[in-house]
């Protein structure tokens, strides 16, 4: 593991990492992307994320930010 997925998982654990709750409508479902770091990170990777979902046919896709400790599952 990478010092820097080890320093990200320990983060996480402590409930220090960011978090993007990513929702759509069509198909209804809750996605999380994470964990980073940095707000500025996850912000500056989250474009690619719900550009995937637009391509996949997702249809009103929101999302907010969180600081917050997740573990699996990363979908509901």
């Amino acid at each position: 593991m990478s010092p820097i997925r080890a320093f990200r998982s320990l983060g996480n654990s402590f409930g220090l990492t960011w978090w993007a709750k990513v929702e759509t409508l069509d198909p209804s479902v809750n996605y999380w992307f994470g964990p980073f770091l940095t707000r500025r990170s996850l912000k500056r990777n989250l474009s690619i994320f719900l550009d995937d979902l637009s391509l996949e046919g997702a249809t009103s896709i929101s999302h907010r930010f969180i600081r917050c400790r997740r573990s699996e599952p990363l979908t509901t």
